[in-house]
């Protein structure tokens, strides 16, 4: 019935913070009923009544609905470059920054460059634009909840710091969320912000075709300052940055010339 499963959405938000409206409701109740039917329950009312008892049943139900494709601190020695060497490099003039996150997926990069700002730059103001052409990506980022996997990467001290832990799910304090902006964007439609200080797009335009990649590089240039700094991943080297007005800064990262 469709009232009982919109009864145990309304359970799971209250128990987990997790709005599974925010999903597309089709696909999450196929695959919660298909869970929910293996483990031997024929209504959504027993089976959440079972998982309030057991910690496997709730555990197994987290981990179905939080599949993620991205981690907090990808890659974390070019985070140790981004606090050492980038950061101070664009804070030499200034003690505000404008970043744009792009392409952002659900989240954990955002809230991996509030962290850093707010942990070692605690007296400079910021803000984060972040932006992903997927609806419910964003949505998720919105809610800033995290299974324990996605923050293996993050410092345990920063991890107690900037996150609430409730049955395995880890929730973004509140206050780093006010830092970010979240927007839908299509990088290869949409019109992009203009003077920034930071353009962080890591590990997505390795998707795009080469024409599609040397459109989005020149709108990045434009979008950035003069000795702002583009941040990509670690597949997408920019084998000719003067042509973008690009230079190399360290290992992916290229300064606005």
């Amino acid at each position: 019935m469709m009232d009982e499963y919109i009864g145990f959405t309304k359970n799971i938000k209250t128990k987990l913070g997790i709005d599974l409206n925010l999903y597309k409701e089709a696909q999450m109740k196929r695959r919660l009923t298909s869970l929910r039917n293996k483990r031997g329950f024929t209504t959504f009312k027993t089976y959440f009544d079972a998982m309030n008892k057991e910690e496997v049943l709730l555990n197994e139900f987290v981990d179905r609905i939080t599949i993620n494709v991205s981690e907090f601190y990808r890659n974390p020695k070019r985070w140790f470059v981004l606090e050492r060497e980038i950061v101070p490099l664009l804070l030499q003039n200034t003690n505000k920054l404008s970043i744009w996150s792009a392409a952002c997926s659900t989240g954990e990069e955002p809230y991996s460059l509030a962290i850093l700002l707010n942990e070692y730059f605690p007296k400079i103001d910021f803000q984060i634009i972040a932006t992903d052409i997927d609806q419910n990506a964003l949505e998720k980022a919105k809610q800033g909840v995290y299974s324990e996997q996605s923050l293996k990467e993050l410092p345990t001290h920063l991890k107690t710091k900037y996150f609430t832990e409730n049955h395995g799910l880890y929730a973004i304090n509140s206050s780093l969320k006010d830092k970010i902006v979240f927007k839908k964007h299509n990088l290869l439609a949409d019109s992009y912000p203009r003077n920034m200080d930071l353009i962080v797009c890591r590990n997505v335009l390795i998707y795009f075709t080469d024409p599609a990649k040397e459109i989005i590089y020149q709108n990045f240039s434009t979008a950035l300052k003069s000795g702002g700094v583009l941040f990509v991943g670690s597949t997408e080297q920019i084998f000719s940055p003067g042509s973008y007005h690009l230079s190399l800064k360290d290992t992916f990262f290229y300064e606005k010339v």
